[in-house]
This record gives C-alpha cells, sequence and structure tokens, in this order.
C-alpha cells in the first residue's frame, strides 16, 4: 500500500512545527520537508511540492501564492495555513463543522484554506445563528478578541521569550485601522451583509484565545433568547467531535474566561450568557491548535481519507 506523501512547507515556523509535531509517529503518511539549506531555494520547493501528494503551506501571504502557483502536477492537493486564499472562490474554506456541506467540499476539494484563528470563532458562533435567522444578517456585529502573542508568529515569541522579553507590552489592543485582513474572511463565512467591527488584541500570555460578542435583545426578533440562541448552537455541533457548546447553566455559573483553559486541545469551546436583554456569545480556544495546525490537521485527516 503506497502511503500519501504529505509535504509541510513551512515547518520551522509555529504553526508549521505545531503540525509537524502532531504529524510525527503517524505511520499513514509520510512527511516530507526540507533541510535547512533548501528551504529557501525556488527549485528545491517547487520540486518537492510537485511530487507530493498533499502540500500544507505554513507560509507568510506572498511565498503562499508563490508556492500554489509553482504546483504543476494537477495531483498535487494543497492546504494553505496563510490568510493568502481564505476568501478566493476558487479554494475551499476549511472549516468541516461550519456547515452541513463543508466536510464533504473539503474531503474532495484540491484546494483548502484553513481558516484564520479568530475567524474560527466568529464564524463559529455566528454561521449557525444566522442561517437559523436568529440573528439577522444585518446585525451590527462586534467582536472583541484576546490572542496569546504565538498569535504573531515568531516575532511574538522572541518578543516575549527573547532577551528583551522584560520590555514587552503586557497587553496590546490593535488593529486601530479597523481593517484587519480578518474582517472580509468573517464576513464571508459567517454570512453577515455587513462588514462586523473586529477589535483584536495580544496579551502576555503563549497561547490561547477568548473571543466574545456582544448582542442586544431588542434588536432581535421578538422570541429569541439567549436560550434559543445556545439551543441553535447546541443542535448545530451536537456530536462533533472538535467543536463544544457548553451547557448554560454552567456557562453562567462561571465568573471569568480564562484563554488558556483549551490549549494543547484542538477543540473550539462555546459559551453563552444571558442577563437583563444582553446576551454575550464566547468562544475560548487554542490559537495554535483549532486555530491553526490543529485545524489543518482535521483537514488533512478528512483528505487523505479515501486515499
Amino acid at each position: 500500500m503506497t502511503l500519501p506523501v504529505v509535504f509541510i512547507d513551512g515547518d520551522q515556523g509555529t504553526t508549521g512545527l505545531q503540525i509537524h509535531q502532531r504529524l510525527h509517529g503517524r505511520t499513514d503518511l509520510q512527511v516530507v520537508t526540507l533541510p535547512a539549506a533548501q528551504r529557501k531555494n525556488p527549485e528545491s520547493r517547487a520540486a518537492a511540492i510537485n511530487a507530493c501528494d498533499i502540500a500544507i503551506l505554513c507560509l507568510p501571504d506572498d511565498a503562499a501564492r508563490d508556492a500554489a502557483a509553482s504546483i504543476e502536477n494537477p495531483d498535487v492537493r494543497v492546504i494553505d495555513a496563510s490568510s493568502a486564499h481564505r476568501t478566493h472562490p476558487d479554494w475551499v474554506y476549511g472549516f468541516a463543522q461550519m456547515s452541513e456541506q463543508q466536510k464533504a467540499l473539503i474531503t474532495s476539494a484540491r484546494r483548502v484554506t484553513n481558516p484564520g484563528c479568530y475567524p474560527t470563532g466568529a464564524v463559529g458562533l455566528l454561521r449557525p445563528l444566522l442561517d437559523n435567522g436568529l440573528v439577522p444578517r444585518d446585525y451590527p456585529i462586534s467582536i472583541n478578541a484576546v490572542s496569546g502573542y504565538s498569535g504573531k508568529g515568531r516575532s511574538g515569541v522572541d518578543e516575549f521569550e527573547g532577551p528583551d522579553a522584560s520590555q514587552a507590552t503586557p497587553f496590546q489592543v490593535y488593529g486601530l485601522s479597523l481593517a484587519h485582513k480578518h474582517v472580509p474572511e468573517i464576513q464571508q463565512y459567517s454570512g453577515l451583509s455587513e462588514r462586523p467591527m473586529f477589535i483584536p488584541a495580544y496579551g502576555s500570555f503563549r497561547q490561547g484565545i477568548v473571543l466574545t460578542i456582544p448582542l442586544q435583545l431588542r434588536l432581535l426578533q421578538s422570541g429569541v433568547t439567549g436560550a434559543r440562541l445556545h439551543a441553535c448552537l447546541a443542535q448545530h455541533y451536537a456530536g462533533s467531535d472538535f467543536v463544544e457548546v457548553m451547557p448554560m447553566d454552567a456557562s453562567q455559573a462561571l465568573t471569568g474566561l480564562d484563554p488558556r483553559v483549551m490549549n494543547d486541545t484542538d477543540k473550539l469551546r462555546l459559551m453563552v450568557f444571558e442577563n437583563a436583554g444582553h446576551v454575550l456569545l464566547a468562544a475560548v480556544f487554542d490559537n495554535l491548535g483549532k486555530g491553526a495546525a490543529g485545524a489543518a490537521v482535521q483537514n488533512l485527516d478528512l483528505m487523505i481519507a479515501g486515499f
């Protein structure tokens, strides 16, 4: 039996390293990476990508576009972990739990774009609610999210773990131009008709994300409650191995959200809070797990299932 060959292009970055670790020791595939001396050699990279069955691109956006363009072998399939192709119409969005048909689309796709970390939480919360008419598509959505510094990649790790770590800013809101690159992705795959407001931040912890979306019940249809929103999410993700919806009574008992509680897992945890006409939708997950490497491996497993 011939095992599928998986080439990781960019295996030394934060996402690439995590993917490599997750695939280490597996006997149902062959993992290929380039030696250090060849990683920046265009000919070596093109040869490797055209000789594999599935390439996983863990590269900056421009490099990912170049890598995809270098593919001449029509049998090569690709998972792009960058944001280069996330809204491209020819690429399948790699969030299998997003809708009923998404898993089948990923399984048969030639080109899969891994979701962004923040969009994973935002789309995971919003898509079922919009599809079921519980939240209007033109609702003025605001999204607040805090990620661990590994979300910056190597630069973030160096900033907080390098020789000048004592000078690192402990908490920083960014994206103040209100034009973060994840906004089009969130709008497209959640189904919103208007741009959401997205306010991201980094904290002085290595990994993990907490993402929240406030809703005003007075702006929703009559009869919509936090309990109905929760029931919709629970039904949508029932039986999922990778998305869990916390029971509402358990979430109501919480007094805080730790962005690190799902670290070292590939799961997305969703919660609904309600009080006095206000609802807070919340997601907690590992930005390097379900938010990056874990999602890539989930997509890989779907793609090689029928190999």
